[in-house]
């Protein structure tokens, strides 16, 4: 973070300075009162269960030079700089907004149902070549997570690509306000916090307000038919991607070698090889949106091809470890019926074995629920899976579902990872290839972990 100082923050947040110095310098920031930086202002919020403001003192004996206060919590007999203001997680949004005006650099937006981090990170991987890319780390891409992320920027990078994530309605619009993209993708819609969004048309609205510059550019896949529909409606440029349609940035010829996917990009000015050092259908979407988004740059094709030759997937996204002749790709971050989807079909593609999934419950779907992984399990049946393991009391839905499609796939239910490992360790032998998913509150990563160290 660049210094900026008090008086910048009053200005940015409309806070009362109740005790300090206008012209102090902060440097960083916190929400975490045992994580207190250098010349760092710590920012109290509230949770379900706990006030941050309970902590000021806290932050202040590790270091803290400067506190947010909430205005109906009142400073009692806190020694300190203190800035009171009315919300603090919207005071941090405020600033963050501020602060991200200070740089005068492109910013584009990620969003989709699935593949966001996949996506950001191939775009950082098409660009890195030719320029110095900020990004979004780890899952600091909502509400809270995408200012912090803005705190980290400096002047020193070139681009900024940032993960907006929403669960709700409303929420997009305050991180489009807080990020002020100047290029948008959004990777697809699917069944995501069907909990909260009720229908894909309202999933799709919500991520359509990604972008609210006039001269903004909105990358959209055309393959999703509610995308390429609701795009014609945006008043800002649109560019699509996509294999199955007359696009602008489209492959054909994609095939698999070693870890590989190879295809053959088509734009109007030509016809280029390019390989992604990962494997599944839905990377191939990925590469798209992030050549397009490189291209548009002005990035050169060469550098762009080298760039996603670098590309490595995050933890818990679709790694994929060999130990002992056994196959393991963990894809534990989280799930949903289509990145399920996608993930079986990567274990389809890496050779010859028993093909063996263990799901655990999707959250977040809602009235969809029951059905979603019915259908789930249909479909892990009649793409040839061996074995399927499910844990959870949703998952339960997807062991009668592939009960129903196939009677020769083996079914096992589990009470928990636990079980559900204790039943891999007994059963697994060479050559098997073993998928591992589930939503992040189920922590299949639990099960990863135990499988690695007993292998």
């Amino acid at each position: 973070m660049e210094n900026i100082t008090i008086s910048e923050i009053i200005k940015a947040t409309g806070g009362k300075l109740l005790s300090g110095n206008t012209d102090q310098i902060i440097s960083s920031v916190s929400t975490d009162s045992r994580k207190i930086g250098k010349n760092c202002l710590f920012i109290p919020l509230k949770g379900e269960n706990f006030n941050g403001n309970d902590f000021i003192e806290k932050a202040f004996e590790n270091g803290a030079i400067v506190s947010f206060i909430s205005a109906d919590y009142g400073p009692e007999n806190i020694n300190g700089s203190l800035i009171e203001v009315k919300d603090t997680l919207k005071a941090m949004q405020d600033l963050a907004k501020y602060y991200r005006n200070k740089f005068n650099i492109p910013v584009i937006g990620v969003t989709g149902s699935v593949g966001k981090t996949t996506t950001k990170e191939m775009i950082a991987a098409a660009l890195g070549k030719t320029m110095r890319v900020f990004k979004t780390e780890g899952n600091y891409n909502g509400q809270i997570g995408l200012p912090l992320t803005i705190f980290n920027l400096d002047s020193s990078y070139e681009v900024a690509i940032l993960e907006m994530g929403v669960s709700k309605f409303g929420e997009m619009e305050k991180l489009r306000d807080i990020a002020d993209p100047d290029i948008g993708v959004i990777t697809n819609i699917g069944m995501s916090h069907m909990e909260n969004f009720k229908t894909m048309e309202n999933t799709c609205r919500e991520k359509l307000k990604i972008v609210k510059k006039e001269n903004a550019v909105l990358y959209l896949n055309g393959d999703s038919p509610i995308l390429l529909k609701s795009g014609k409606d945006i008043p800002q440029k649109v560019v699509y991607f996509g294999l199955n349609g007359d696009y602008p940035f489209k492959c054909q010829d994609v095939y698999s070698t070693s870890g590989t996917t190879n295809l053959t990009l088509i734009t109007p000015e030509f016809r280029e090889e390019i390989s992604i050092p990962c494997l599944g259908i839905h990377n191939v979407y990925n590469a798209l949106a992030a050549i397009a988004i490189a291209l548009g740059m002005g990035v050169h094709l060469d550098d762009i091809k080298e760039g996603l030759l670098t590309f490595k997937n995050v933890v818990m996204r679709q790694q994929i470890s060999e130990i002992n002749g056994i196959t393991i790709i963990d894809d534990s971050y989280n799930a949903s019926p289509d990145s399920m989807k996608s993930a079986v079909n990567v274990l389809k593609s890496v050779g010859s074995g028993r093909k063996i999934v263990v799901m655990a419950d999707m959250l977040e779907l809602g009235k969809n629920s029951a059905k979603a992984h019915y259908d789930i399990g249909r479909y892990i049946a009649i793409e040839g899976i061996d074995i399927l393991l499910t844990i959870g009391d949703e998952s339960k839905n997807a062991s009668d579902g592939a009960k129903n499609a196939n009677q020769h796939i083996k079914i096992i239910h589990c009470k928990n990872n636990d079980e559900a490992y204790e039943i891999l360790k007994t059963n697994i032998k060479a050559t098997d290839k073993i998928l591992i998913k589930g939503s992040r509150g189920m922590h299949t990563e639990e099960i990863v972990k135990s499988l690695k160290n007993t292998l």
